[in-house]
């Protein structure tokens, strides 16, 4: 092992003020590299929210730490939970949307959704806000029992042991673990505030040993550096703000605001993805070894695998060119220190913001109200609700259903999605509708 490795939704309002950032990421300051206008220690005492190392002016780290995370457990799954997983796999790939609807599995504190595919080797897949756990069969004994995703926003709210322990519970329903679990991917990030201008450097710039150096826009605006994309390591320098515009990642706002971010200046992210054959090479593929290993990945990715330099025109050598300063800042960051404070509501439940309900909602009543030449919202939606039973009562009487059938039909299917409401079993649901039947008819 190198001796770099030898170490022991959110806030009311956030999409305007995060368009607001994405303005001020545009109007950044270039910065010049000269050694006068930086100075890596700072000349004010240190405070609760941020580091004595750091000149704050030109660059604030906010938060630090494991971003996507990987795993891998080798066992056996128990022969009857495969048969239950079979079953309602099976559900899930039937054309019936009420059988559809209870393709779930609850387990502890979670209700997964059973989906209606996995993967060549890891038939079983299942998924709620936590996690996507991909399940192999009791005979195929030569693969890993479980390969888990663990959410982004999870690994924001909780500590990764507990997070693990939540998980061991968990897969010990499905069988046997033999042993602890492995590493199979791990990203380990810093978001920091700067008005550096990220696309002042030219791709020499990067000494790396990967191959592939790329810059990206997003409608016309520079977004961002990748480095070697698809190997088993790679690199992202990327505007954050862009990017949760995308993603919808709007709980991390309050945590850059504890942090001590001034709301203003523009949020980057640096991001390195080692894989399993890079964690392999380093020896560090057991979960535990891992963990205690952060900084000397974060040491290895900054300063081994990857720099960012500031190119001479008298030097060939490359390897001498000096270190661009921002660089100094990022490669400096500990992660044996606490990287930040945790979100502190979470659900795992996959459910809509209210930004996408709502707006979707409201584009639909307003069309509706335009259409009929309606202007006071109050009658457009009196109306709208009148005409919406109207026509969906019309359509589940052609259909052979009532309303109310055809409408918790929907809620159903849209609950497994959501992982919000265990549905009924396909048995008790048939009775039920076999009971009504009955009494409909008068038997």
């Amino acid at each position: 092992m190198p001796d770099s490795l030898n170490t022991s939704e959110n806030s009311e309002g956030f999409f305007e003020a995060a368009a607001n950032l994405s303005i001020s990421a545009r109007s950044g300051a270039s910065r010049t590299h000269g050694d006068d206008q930086f100075e890596v220690e700072l000349d004010t005492p240190p405070t609760n929210r941020v580091s004595n190392k750091y000149n704050t002016d030109y660059f604030q780290p906010l938060r630090w730490g494991i971003d996507s995370l990987y795993l891998s457990f080798s066992g056996s799954l128990y022969l009857d939970q495969e048969a239950k997983l079979e079953r309602l796999k099976k559900l899930a790939q039937a054309q019936n949307p009420l059988n559809q609807a209870t393709a779930q599995l609850q387990v502890n504190e979670h209700i997964f959704e059973v989906l209606d595919k996995g993967s060549k080797f890891f038939p079983y897949a299942l998924e709620d806000n936590c996690f996507r756990i991909q399940l192999s069969r009791n005979r195929a004994k030569s693969m890993p029992m479980a390969y888990v995703k663990i959410s982004s926003e999870y690994l924001t709210h909780k500590k990764v042991a507990d997070i693990v322990e939540d998980l061991t519970s968990v897969l010990s329903v499905f069988g046997e673990l033999e042993s602890h679990p492995k590493v199979s991917r791990i990203d380990l990030f810093v978001d920091f505030a700067s008005n550096e201008n990220m696309e002042s450097w030219k791709r020499d710039a990067w000494v790396t040993r990967a191959e592939d150096i790329n810059q990206y826009s997003v409608k016309g605006e520079f977004s961002g550096w990748t480095i070697g994309l698809g190997s088993p390591m790679s690199a992202r320098l990327y505007n954050k703000i862009l990017e949760i515009l995308d993603s919808n990642k709007g709980y991390l706002i309050p945590l850059w605001n504890e942090a001590g971010w001034d709301g203003a200046t523009p949020i980057w992210r640096l991001e390195f993805e080692f894989k399993r054959d890079i964690l392999s090479q380093l020896d560090v593929q057991a979960l535990d070894v891992c963990l205690g290993n952060l900084s000397g990945l974060w040491s290895y990715a900054t300063i081994d695998w990857l720099k960012l330099t500031i190119p001479s025109e008298t030097d060939t050598n490359r390897s001498r060119w000096p270190i661009h300063p921002l660089w100094l800042c990022l490669s400096s960051i500990d992660f044996e220190t606490s990287g930040g404070a945790l979100m502190r509501e979470f659900t795992p439940q996959r459910i809509p913001n209210d930004k996408r309900l709502f707006e979707s909602g409201f584009s639909v009543v307003t069309s509706y109200m335009a259409r009929e030449k309606i202007t006071d919202l109050y009658e457009g939606l009196y109306s709208f609700c009148e005409e919406i039973y109207a026509y969906f009562n019309s359509r589940s009487i052609v259909l052979g259903k009532t309303l109310d059938d055809f409408v918790g039909e929907r809620v159903s299917v849209k609950a497994r999605r959501f992982n919000t409401i265990l549905n009924k079993q396909i048995d008790d649901y048939e009775a039920l509708r076999e009971a009504y039947r009955k009494q409909s008819g008068g038997e």
